[in-house]
């Protein structure tokens, strides 16, 4: 034979041995192998990995990486609000419901890649600099970021920054460019978006969020309100996602008598514990009905399920979230947390508004479900769990496992999306429009402060028309006269109320101009 041959042969005898002795070795591991205990109840599984991981894996571990996954994964196993938050999340959240955070005192939009300042908080560093209602943002710290389709929540963060800190703001105004110097400081959240009567009688506040102010800031606007002859408030808890428990139950004190059941907490570590009114409200006389919707939750949930089960006011509008969990913050060392669920709440009548979270993806998909299957369209397409029933003091029928149901169901009105309407939206027509308004009037604009003033600024400007000539020449669309006439039964409230925010009454402008098409306030006024 060829000398290659017997080295062919000779290959192939040694892979067949040491074939061979690799599996006699992996055998006499599995006979001989330790079992490792995988108990459950001690998390003796988790510990084990992570001890295999740290002295058998090949590459160096990145333990901070590993150990940061691990937790996020356990937590997201439980239900879909107990959560890791680490350090950055934890406290942008925080900051949220705080009431206050730092930076430079605006609040702005960006209708058309350009954002505007709607507002500028009285006392804050932006004021004190001389920024005004209408400039337009140019650059931060010298990176432009108008007409560049920058990331709103760049901005955001290119703004913001520790009390003390300085940051150099560029903005347009009219013609001119002017650079200012601004300080950074703690600058005051609200939660109490709008307060002001809408007749004689009425009263309506709007609030955004259950913060650390908000018990304090609904007390002393509906007093306000009160002095001006409020007897009935419409509390508008609309897209309100919730907050902290405590200023829900104080909010509930104000308008509940003594000894009613504000609600219950429990859960398999948590001992039940009732919270009742003490009857030391100050607004227990008052008149009350609550507006929710689909994007209502947590503790918004709370209060209209208190004022609904001991029968004290109406609740309008549509079905809520469906949270009735309550979560209890834990906190780290390295400034991360967690935000955990310790028991279920449940209301004056003894439902728990927690909707099923068994399947994730119906949990997550839950509001868009909703519009599919035809909920946000009529009441008779809401399903309820008929075999959840409690009943109010006054013996009414109320579901569990699905959220608070109003008393008086308002559907979404589709009517008003005309192909004109369609088309402004896509171009945000109607806020460019305003902007506009506001480069052209911004100095009576400025001086306005009533809504007497207002009313007859927008009746003598024929801002109807002039939407038509923007509309048309500046952004081309096009629309039957018909078309046009049914557009502006929904689109002219919307215009005038974008632009009296640009007045000194901001937001109370907005909400009480576009008060005439929001079906839902308006079959809240019928209901007494």
């Amino acid at each position: 034979m060829k000398k290659s041959t017997w080295i062919q042969i000779a290959q192939i005898i040694l892979g067949i041995v040491a074939g061979a002795l690799v599996t006699l070795f992996v055998v006499r591991q599995r006979e001989n192998r330790h079992l490792l205990d995988t108990r459950y109840g001690k998390w003796a599984k988790l510990n084990l990995v992570l001890d295999l991981l740290e002295q058998n894996y090949v590459d160096t571990l990145d333990t901070e990486k590993v150990t940061e996954a691990a937790v996020s994964a356990a937590l997201s196993s439980l239900d879909p609000h107990s959560v890791y938050l680490p350090p950055v999340e934890l406290s942008d959240s925080e900051e949220q419901l705080s009431g206050n955070f730092d930076g430079i005192g605006i609040q702005f939009n960006v209708p058309s890649d350009t954002a505007v300042v709607l507002e500028v908080i009285a006392g804050g560093p932006s004021e004190k600099a001389g920024l005004r209602t209408g400039d337009r943002l140019l650059k931060v710290d010298g990176k432009v970021i108008a007409g560049v389709r920058f990331p709103q929540d760049s901005m955001v963060r290119k703004m913001r920054g520790p009390s003390g800190t300085k940051v150099n703001i560029t903005v347009k105004r009219g013609r001119e460019e002017i650079p200012f110097e601004i300080t950074r400081g703690k600058i005051p959240v609200h939660c109490v978006d709008a307060a002001f009567m809408v007749n004689d009688t009425v009263g309506y506040l709007r609030l955004g969020k259950f913060s650390r102010t908000t018990y304090k800031e609904c007390h002393e606007a509906a007093l306000t309100l009160r002095e001006q002859g409020m007897k009935h408030i419409l509390m508008d808890l609309r897209a309100n996602s919730g907050g902290y428990l405590d200023q829900a139950l104080l909010l509930c004190n104000d308008y509940l008598a003594a000894g009613d059941t504000i609600l219950y907490i429990e859960g398999l570590h948590r001992k039940r514990e009732v919270f009742r009114a003490d009857g030391r409200g100050s607004l227990m006389d008052m008149g009350i009905t609550v507006l929710i919707g689909e994007n209502s939750a947590s503790a918004s949930e709370i209060f209209a399920g208190a004022i609904q089960d001991n029968d004290r006011g109406k609740i309008v509008g549509r079905r809520s979230f469906g949270k009735g969990l309550v979560q209890e913050p834990f906190y780290f060392t390295d400034n991360s947390g967690v935000r955990l669920t310790v028991a279920r709440y449940y209301t004056p009548s003894g439902r728990c508004i927690q909707k099923s979270y068994s399947s994730v993806n119906d949990y997550n998909y839950d509001i868009y479900n909703r519009y599919l299957d035809g909920e946000v369209f009529s009441g008779e397409a809401v399903h309820q769990d008929s075999s959840d029933i409690h009943h109010t003091r006054g013996g009414r029928v109320v579901y569990g496992g699905g959220g608070i149901m109003p008393d008086i169901f308002v559907p979404m009105d589709s009517t008003r999306v005309t192909d004109f309407y369609s088309q402004c939206s896509k171009k945000a027509t109607t806020m460019r429009f305003a902007s506009a308004m506001f480069d052209k009037y911004g100095e009576r604009l400025s001086s306005i402060d009533n809504f007497e003033n207002m009313d007859k600024f927008l009746s003598s400007e024929n801002l109807k028309w002039q939407f038509h000539d923007f509309a048309f020449g500046r952004d081309g669309l096009r629309c039957t006269e018909a078309e046009w006439d049914r557009s502006m039964t929904y689109m002219l409230p919307e215009i005038y109320a974008l632009v009296a925010r640009y007045s000194k009454l901001g937001e109370n402008a907005f909400y009480k101009y576009y008060l005439p098409i929001d079906s839902t306030l308006s079959a809240a006024l019928l209901a007494f």
